[in-house]
């Protein structure tokens, strides 16, 4: 009985899926202003962001002091070829260039980056679904904009957390039985010697 609820639920989900995608689709476009940011090689609007593409998908991280974001970065960066052929993708986050800089080499990411340094955009531009608590701006998610001419339009957002359909990972651990309560992503996993060599504990960080 258990195994016949979850298939059914898994089809229920996927119809609900369906469902969304043709939302996301018929809904309309708002228009926003062309903010800028702040990038190693100087100051860049929202437009320059797009470059020779007509739909931008700008990724909203909360930067280095979050463990969790870095996992979504982590599983969208082997995309981006895909993602580059059609689309333009950039990556945001309120730490200065010089620190996005260090933390994409570090995980390898191919993001191209900018800061929008806790200012206007991510206030203005939030995922969050309750825009009013203190930690509404800086909230993980994307946004994707289109722009017509010399007008960028916001067209759809979502915000990130643990057990979305944006990171894999969720889903593996809950055939496992594992929720998001039970694993937390760590920015490094270090396998400890049973015996420590120091004689201290094996202790976790």
């Amino acid at each position: 009985m258990t195994t016949e609820r979850i298939n059914a639920l898994q089809m229920e989900i996927y119809e609900k899926y369906k469902e969304l995608s043709k939302l996301r689709k018929d809904h309309a476009p708002v228009e926003v202003k062309n903010y800028t940011f702040e990038t190693l090689e100087g100051e860049v609007s929202l437009m320059n962001l797009f470059g020779d593409k007509e739909t931008l998908f700008l990724i909203h991280n909360m930067g280095k002091g979050c463990r969790y974001c870095t996992i979504w970065a982590d599983g969208l960066n082997p995309f981006l070829p895909h993602l580059e052929d059609k689309f333009a993708v950039a990556m945001v986050s309120k730490n200065s260039p010089r620190e996005q800089r260090e933390m994409a080499n570090d995980r390898g990411w191919r993001f191209r980056m900018a800061s929008h340094g806790g200012g206007d955009y991510i206030s203005e531009q939030s995922v969050a679904y309750e825009k009013d608590s203190s930690s509404a701006g800086n909230y993980p998610g994307m946004v994707c904009y289109i722009k017509k001419g010399d007008k960028i339009f916001r067209k759809n957002a979502t915000p990130f957390g643990p057990g979305d359909e944006f990171c894999s990972i969720w889903n593996v651990l809950s055939l496992a039985g594992v929720g998001e309560e039970e694993w937390t992503p760590q920015f490094r996993y270090w396998n400890r010697p049973q015996k420590m060599e120091d004689g201290g504990e094996n202790l976790e960080d």
